[in-house]
């Protein structure tokens, strides 16, 4: 697929299941800010989340409500419930897969019943997931992603400890993403993936910007995802979740860039 190298870096990973991008904080993702970056950073993969849209009349989604407020995640004991790798794991699942009960969950990961249960409850408590309605029979519990536009403080407001439990998250966000892709590649390489085997667009691209333009420039992409968000029951047929990655940072400083700042010196 061509590159366009005008665009923003935007790996589109396909494959399974709706992160609420619903937004999936293991996937997600979009953790610490670098500096110079958008004052926040959205999460998910992760977790920034769209209102449901409508197609357009030209068939593009088009949102229909108002997108949801930023919600900024500052409390430190809200980060660590977030970061703990099992709970990224659950909450990746819950995005990719949808819907799930505890048992689902445990199987999927390996785990015990009574330790998924222990880590749904915990992320519901912080308001991540929530008890929906299921297809299940008896006092079976089924757990969903709870939509929303979840973001980081930014970096400079983040004390040394904040920092830790945000270089943490976002090295398992980061890992799982690319194993997500990896596994992906291997999907397309077998002779049935069909037109699917070409949904890769890639970008890598440069722009001279300030803070406020960088910061504009991340709120108008979030804006776009929150264009194409649609309801499950708007989805058409053949369509697949898409996961979407952003990263941009401005390019470390050099002694010699730092020296040209500050214009010719006297000898």
């Amino acid at each position: 697929m061509a590159q366009d190298e005008s665009t923003t870096d935007d790996d589109a990973v396909l494959g399974e299941g709706s992160a609420s991008q619903d937004g999936t904080p293991a996937g997600v993702p979009e953790g610490g800010r670098p500096a110079g970056a958008p004052e926040s950073g959205t999460q998910a993969e992760a977790l920034a989340s769209g209102a449901p849209s409508e197609a357009s009349a030209g068939g593009t989604p088009a949102s229909s409500h108002l997108p949801p407020a930023p919600q900024e995640l500052d409390d430190l004991q809200v980060l660590k419930a977030l970061a703990q790798p099992r709970r990224q794991q659950m909450l990746q699942h819950l995005t990719l897969h949808g819907p799930a009960t505890s048992a689902t969950l445990a199987r999927a990961l390996g785990l015990n019943t009574g330790a998924t249960s222990y880590h749904l409850r915990e992320l519901a408590r912080y308001g991540f997931v929530e008890e929906t309605p299921g297809p299940g029979h008896g006092r079976e519990r089924w757990w969903r992603m709870i939509p929303g536009d979840r973001r980081f403080p930014p970096r400079s407001r983040q004390s040394a400890e904040t920092r830790l439990v945000m270089d943490e998250l976002n090295h398992h966000a980061y890992a799982a993403d690319l194993e997500l892709f990896a596994r992906l590649q291997q999907e397309t390489d077998a002779d049935d993936a069909g037109e699917w085997a070409d949904a890769f667009p890639y970008s890598r691209g440069t722009m001279r910007l300030t803070v406020a333009e960088l910061r504009e420039f991340f709120e108008e992409y979030i804006a776009l995802l929150n264009r194409y968000k649609r309801p499950e029951a708007d989805t058409p047929p053949g369509a697949r979740t898409v996961l979407t990655r952003f990263l941009a940072f401005p390019t470390p400083v050099t002694d010699e860039a730092a020296d040209n700042r500050k214009g010719p010196q006297t000898p």
